[in-house]
């Protein structure tokens, strides 16, 4: 008798990134390879040093500082998600893999890293405050340039990316879109090819769209930033970073900084972030809804002065977030009539939602952002960031409109 041979591992290969959509890409991508009773979640390689000897070869993990395999199911995914418009756009879709970082801040230290020395950065007057405030301290060491830009309006940016006098062209656009905190949507593709004529480089920062919503190298852009703390992981339980690029040797550029400076993620915390990654097209879905219904309340109630929100149809960047992303996000910019001393009421007075820092957690938080020394001061002082989560919409309703009744009693 004749025993048959074993089943042969990754007879039924993962779908490729062109042939489904982002959030099957989530489900499916970063999966180890399909055999019989093999392991259906990648492991936790708990490793810092790995057996080596000889001359090391192309690939090869030698030691935990330089890569492993703990990084590579996550990175993987995460690369899977930003190429998949790629096929339509002519780019390539085999690619390097996105590189996760220690920290969101570590990721955006990294992608800065490419600016030649005394290069000239612009970037948008009201970004996440802690990459201005890297920004700023980089000039002042003589590292590098910086122009702030309002990244809404097209033309200015251009001509700042042209430079102007004794200015030379940018070495790099920095882009968010939308802004944080301000919701400010940036013509990303005008801005890529205005960009690319002279010769610069741009990075987007897409924290607040995550790949499901927006993905910046179909748009032209050379290097996306995650801070994998928020969306990504999803579960406000890890602080990672990550940068996603399809050119080689900005890539390599990239690892070679992690390798170097060090700034390396954890096993676990990165196989935290691919659990997480798991549900991000739920997550999004469902936050992104609440986030849509809950702005055009607020929109009509009186004690609200104003609402940013690119899906709401008269919000300054609505049109053209229709047409670059597929949706809108969850994230609400909210100013409660009363000025500032409202607005601090208002996080005071909210019992589910939670008075906290950060962002896209799957619980709903909220905070005036101008607490902060360092936030642009041209944010208002007013401003409350909302960023909504996956409760049910009516409670999260419930306990706004009566957190702004106590606010802002003249409106109740």
């Amino acid at each position: 008798m004749t025993t048959p041979a074993p089943a042969s591992p990754d007879q039924s290969p993962a779908p490729h990134a062109s042939d489904v959509s982002p959030r099957t890409l989530a489900v499916s991508a970063g999966r180890p390879p399909r055999a019989p009773g093999g392991a259906l979640n990648p492991p936790v390689v708990l490793t810092s040093t790995f057996v080596s000897q000889g001359a090391p070869t192309a690939g090869e993990h030698l030691y935990g500082r330089i890569g492993t395999p703990a990084w590579e199911p996550f990175e993987e995914a995460l690369a899977a998600l930003e190429r998949i418009d790629h096929v339509a756009t002519g780019r390539r879709t085999d690619g390097p893999p996105a590189t996760v970082f220690a920290s969101g801040m570590a990721a955006i230290d990294a992608a800065l890293s490419l600016v030649p020395l005394g290069g000239r950065v612009v970037v948008p007057r009201h970004a996440y405050q802690v990459t201005l405030v890297l920004l700023r301290e980089q000039a002042e060491r003589g590292l590098l340039r910086v122009d702030a830009v309002d990244v809404a309006d097209t033309d200015a940016v251009v001509a700042a990316v042209r430079g102007t006098g004794d200015d030379a062209p940018a070495a790099l656009l920095w882009l968010e879109s939308p802004t944080n905190p301000m919701l400010e949507v940036a013509d990303v593709a005008a801005l890529v090819a205005a960009a690319h004529d002279v010769g610069a480089l741009v990075v987007v920062d897409s924290t607040f769209a995550t790949p499901l919503v927006q993905r910046p190298l179909a748009l032209g852009a050379d290097v996306v930033v995650h801070s994998v703390t928020k969306y990504l992981a999803g579960h406000s339980d890890v602080v990672l970073g990550a940068t996603v690029t399809d050119d080689p040797a900005l890539h390599a550029r990239l690892v070679a900084h992690r390798t170097t400076h060090g700034a390396i993620a954890g096993p676990f915390e990165v196989w935290l972030a691919l659990r997480g990654l798991r549900t991000l097209a739920l997550r999004v879905e469902r936050a992104q809804a609440n986030a849509g219904e809950l702005a055009r309340r607020l929109a009509a109630h009186p004690g609200v002065a104003e609402v940013r929100y690119p899906g709401l149809p008269g919000d300054p960047g609505h049109a053209r977030a229709a047409a670059q992303m597929d949706g809108f996000g969850a994230i609400i910019g909210l100013r409660p009539a009363g000025g500032a001393a409202a607005a601090d009421a208002l996080v005071a007075a909210v019992a589910l939602w939670v008075p906290a820092t950060s962002l896209g957690g799957v619980e709903s938080t909220l905070e005036r952002r101008r607490r902060f020394a360092t936030e642009s001061p041209t944010v208002p002082e007013d401003l409350v960031r909302l960023s909504v989560g996956v409760e049910d919409v009516e409670d999260l309703w419930r306990d706004l409109d009566a957190a702004l009744a106590a606010a802002v009693p003249s409106a109740g």
